[in-house]
This record gives C-alpha cells, sequence and structure tokens, in this order.
C-alpha cells in the first residue's frame, strides 16, 4: 500500500466520529440557539456552519492547531498557546468544552501510545496547562504521523460534524440536511484551507450568537449536551 493511502487512512480514523474522543457530548451553543427559537426546526444548517467555520475555526481553532502542531518539541511554547486559548475563550461554558474535549482526546491518544499525549496528559491533570481540544489536536495529530494539512482538514471536518450532529440529536435537522450542508460548504472549506493560518498575534473569534446561546445553555430546564 502506498504512503499516501496508508496516510489518508490515518487521517480518516482520527477525524471519524467513531473515534472514542467524547466530542458528542458537547453541542457547542447550538442547543442554546435551538431552545432560544434561533435554529427552527427544519431550517437549513449550511448558513450557520459556514458562520461558524469563517469566523470561528478557520480564524482561531485553525490558527491554535498550527502553533501547536509546529511547537510540539517546545512545552513552553506549546504551554503558551493553551494559555493563549484559554484568554481568548470567553464564555466559560465553551472555554470548559474545549478543555474536556481535549483531556479526553489526549487520555485516548495516551491509551493508544501516541507520543506526546502521556506527557501532556500529566501537565493538564498536574493544572500546568489548560489542555484546549486544538492545542491538543495538533500536539496528537502530529505524534500520530498526519501532516499539518491533514491535521487540519481532521479538525475541520470534525467541527462540522459536532455542529450538525448535535443539531441532528435535538431534531432540528434531518440526515438529508446535514450532508447537504457538508456539500454545501465544502468548497469554501476548501478555499479557506488555501490561505495561510493566522498567526497567534492576528487569531480572533467572532460568533456572539452561538457564544450568547452557550452561556445560556446552564440556565435551561432540559440540557441534553454540556454546553
Amino acid at each position: 500500500m502506498s504512503d499516501d493511502a496508508l496516510s489518508l487512512l490515518a487521517t480518516l480514523q482520527q477525524a471519524d466520529s467513531f473515534f472514542p474522543a467524547g466530542a458528542i457530548a458537547f453541542s457547542w451553543g447550538v442547543e442554546g440557539l435551538v431552545a432560544d427559537g434561533n435554529f427552527p426546526s427544519g431550517c437549513d444548517p449550511t448558513a450557520l456552519l459556514s458562520g461558524q467555520l469563517e469566523q470561528r475555526w478557520v480564524v482561531f481553532d485553525r490558527s491554535a492547531l498550527a502553533a501547536a502542531y509546529r511547537s510540539v518539541a517546545d512545552f513552553e511554547a506549546l504551554a503558551a498557546i493553551d494559555h493563549q486559548v484559554d484568554a481568548m475563550t470567553l464564555a466559560r461554558e465553551l472555554r470548559e468544552g474545549s478543555r474536556r474535549a481535549g483531556a479526553s482526546l489526549v487520555g485516548i491518544h495516551e491509551r493508544i501510545g501516541t507520543p506526546g499525549a502521556a506527557e501532556y496528559r500529566a501537565a493538564i491533570r498536574s493544572g500546568s496547562v489548560p489542555g484546549h481540544l486544538a492545542v491538543v489536536q495538533g500536539l496528537v495529530w502530529r505524534g500520530a504521523g498526519l501532516t499539518l494539512a491533514q491535521a487540519e482538514v481532521a479538525s475541520a471536518h470534525t467541527f462540522c460534524v459536532a455542529l450538525l450532529g448535535a443539531a441532528l440529536r435535538l431534531g432540528a435537522v434531518g440526515h438529508l440536511q446535514v450532508h447537504k450542508a457538508l456539500i454545501g460548504v465544502r468548497a469554501e472549506l476548501s478555499r479557506l484551507l488555501d490561505r495561510q493560518a493566522p498567526s497567534l498575534d492576528d487569531c480572533y473569534a467572532f460568533t456572539p450568537m452561538t457564544e450568547i446561546a452557550a452561556m445560556r445553555h446552564e440556565v435551561q430546564a432540559a440540557r441534553l449536551f454540556a454546553n
């Protein structure tokens, strides 16, 4: 089997929702949007997904992932990236969700023997680093042998699937709408990935509706997700 095929298989494994990383516990604000009537049942999720990619993942999560990927050999630099993500994630629910998702992902990679995972999990447990998801993705996916481009694609795909999967489980959309939305953002996402990721000095996130929805989540009478 060619190296390209082996690399593709590794990327597919990491991006598969079957991978037990605990991401299905989080809606990243979607449950709040649904509860507040800002994501009515049957609406097209493509616009929401596109906005979240453009104003969150591409300009923030991707920057952290890329910086972490390049800083794997430098723990102090990796920790600084992690603490910057923590400081810039203003909504407590999203901040805690990112930490929990990161801890879950690095824990799985420790158990399957990915280089660097055990050491970083120990640092998370000691409290010296917060362990945000994008930072952990950069660390463990480099350890798993993915190229940076493959790690970015895997991260983007899992980001999309997490949002759409939450909407699906909440009954706001159907399976067909989910796949139409993924097709709808594919060309746009490809163009965005062709650009260089913003540096950590230039990264930002501006998704006020989902952040407010996530902050309102804890006062809802019934909740399916952790945020």
